[in-house]
């Protein structure tokens, strides 16, 4: 693996970034969850074996500093603001995902400058950054390799229809879930999973005997769904 770099460049995102080998061919925008940073999922390049995919290129942006209203109104590094535990419809910050959305469409935009195309590029997330995957992605115009949502939702149902890209309308997703999650309760990712499969989304749907984090089965299950979309797109 080469070293870990940091991007600061304004307007873009600061973000960290793992690489498997020289010039990649595609690219995973890895979007942590709420109080954490892109150190968050960094050491899960080093668990997965890619050897048989061509270099890859891992970004891990921070979120922007905000205050977040459940939590008291503690400023910390989060996707968008949070005023309910409950994730009731219409409560979600819109101004904040869509302005998360829109950072994470500028650094798309820097991976196809820098010679990688939309269709070899996945967008993760745990938590507040799978909510964003999710949001972002499916609304993003030109098709992506993936979206990986873990622990999550999916935001502003109410404005998919009207707003979702024809681009993406078979991307494969891969959603998963701890069935004892107390932070995001196990039901509302499954819901959503419910929801996109109804309107014919390619989801593929995970769930596991944990609580809100990313498990050993998970990872393994993850590493070969992005064998599988990479091999596809690279």
């Amino acid at each position: 693996m080469t070293a870990a770099a940091t991007h600061t460049a304004d307007p873009l995102l600061p973000a960290v970034e793992r690489q498997t080998g020289e010039t990649p061919k595609c690219a995973v925008i890895w979007l942590h969850g709420l109080g954490a940073d892109g150190h968050d999922f960094e050491p899960i390049v080093d668990e997965f074996d890619f050897d048989q995919l061509p270099a890859l290129r891992f970004v891990f942006p921070h979120a922007p500093m905000r205050a977040v209203t459940i939590n008291g109104g503690m400023v910390m590094r989060a996707w968008y603001d949070i005023v309910s535990p409950d994730f009731s419809p219409g409560r979600e910050e819109a101004e904040g995902v869509r302005e998360s959305a829109r950072q994470v469409e500028a650094l798309i935009a820097r991976e196809n400058e820098r010679g990688i195309p939309d269709t070899r590029i996945v967008l993760a997330g745990f938590s507040q950054g799978g909510v964003i995957a999710l949001h972002t992605g499916l609304r993003h115009p030109q098709r992506l390799a993936g979206i990986l949502a873990l622990s999550c939702y999916l935001p502003m149902a109410d404005t998919l229809a009207a707003e979702a890209s024809a681009g993406n309308r078979n991307v494969p997703i891969f959603m998963a879930h701890g069935q004892h999650d107390a932070v995001i309760p196990y039901d509302f990712g499954k819901r959503s999973a419910k929801l996109l499969k109804a309107v014919n989304y390619a989801v593929e749907w995970h769930h596991y005997p944990a609580e809100h984090t990313v498990c050993l089965e998970e990872l393994q299950d993850i590493e070969a769904w992005l064998h599988k979309v990479l091999a596809n797109a690279c």
